[in-house]
């Protein structure tokens, strides 16, 4: 009879450097009791290099770990899918391979998850620089706040949500294909909960500027967000969801697609004008009904769909390293450009 409380489900494609590091992470500290509670399914998916050897040498040492090896490679979102598929507790924490948990994090979480017995548990997270150094995440601080109107604020990914098991199939939520597969699922898991719980620790170490990760990736892949976001903003309308969430989405919707827009690691400069009209497109068919605005300069400016004034202004950034107030030449510029045509609601 299974007995796990927690699944970490942990999808695994060539990163031999940080595998057994990552593993290791998750069983540091258990005593017999707690590691009985846990339970690893890792996913090979399609590994090129020895992931696959070392998962499987690893179980064999390790109980509570089971590797699943797929036949050909998937991609991150649906190899998820494959380990929950496996998963047996009663909560699943999907965990990447190249990260880490810090020490003591799976038995906070597993205590939490005794006493509160909660749709969703969110924890907090440290970014780590190919040099060591470790940073807190901008969007941290909203666990101070639990409530939803401020925790839909914190970094859409899944790595810091545990999730009960049960609601995923209640919801039939499954990662979808594609590049930010963690779009249409971690908002869609907070917005669907009855009960949220906050563990106001670091319970989760992410590795930044990893090469060969995809926010280090110059691809055209990154329009797959367009898509992703899509699908989100299609689940939540059809949940016919009160006005404040349906425009607090849209706002960080467009704060997400402006940092990838100007960022060029992602990005190669001459696919931004793309970038940003496709921008310019979702902005006019997402914009919700009685949207107050936002006084974000690029935010006007995907407004009115200037990409000549946005580049200005993100290289006038770029330079001085600062944001500062636009010149008296951007102000009548930015007022006099041409208002889009039509707009279309939340669909």
């Amino acid at each position: 009879m299974n007995t796990a409380l927690l699944s970490v489900v942990v999808p695994v494609y060539r990163v031999e450097g940080y595998l057994y590091q990552c593993l290791e992470s998750i069983r540091a500290g258990l005593t017999a009791e707690e590691s009985a509670l846990v339970e690893v399914v890792a996913v090979n998916d399609a590994s090129p290099d020895g992931c696959g050897d070392m998962l499987d040498a690893y179980a064999a040492r390790h109980g509570h770990v089971r590797v699943v090896h797929l036949s050909h490679n998937v991609g991150l979102g649906l190899a998820r899918n494959a380990g929950l598929s496996e998963a047996q507790g009663e909560y699943v924490w999907f965990v990447d391979s190249d990260d880490w948990l810090p020490a003591g994090s799976v038995r906070e979480v597993l205590a939490r998850l005794r006493s509160d017995r909660p749709d969703v548990l969110l924890v907090d997270h440290l970014r780590v620089h190919e040099n060591g150094q470790l940073e807190p995440d901008a969007s941290s601080g909203v666990l101070k706040d639990p409530q939803l109107a401020s925790l839909i604020k914190l970094q859409h990914t899944a790595w810091n949500r545990i999730v009960r098991r049960g609601l995923l199939d209640e919801l039939n939520l499954r990662f979808l294909p594609g590049w930010y597969e963690d779009l249409p699922f971690s908002n869609p898991v907070l917005i669907a909960a009855q009960r949220i719980s906050v563990l106001d620790r670091v319970c989760y170490h992410y590795r930044v500027g990893r090469l060969g990760a995809i926010t280090a990736t110059r691809s055209d892949r990154h329009f797959e967000a367009f898509d992703q976001y899509d699908r989100m903003l299609s689940w939540v309308a059809a949940r016919n969801p009160e006005p404040w969430l349906v425009h607090q989405l849209f706002t960080l919707m467009v704060n997400h697609l402006l940092v990838v827009a100007g960022n060029d690691g992602r990005l190669h400069p001459n696919r931004r004008r793309a970038f940003f009209k496709r921008m310019v497109t979702h902005y006019r068919r997402h914009l919700p009904a009685g949207y107050p605005g936002h006084p974000g300069l690029k935010h006007r400016l995907v407004r009115v769909g200037s990409y000549p004034l946005y580049a200005g202004l993100r290289q006038a950034y770029r330079l001085t390293k600062t944001h500062p107030e636009p010149s008296p030449e951007v102000r009548p510029a930015i007022a006099s450009a041409p208002q889009p045509a039509s707009t279309a609601t939340l669909r």
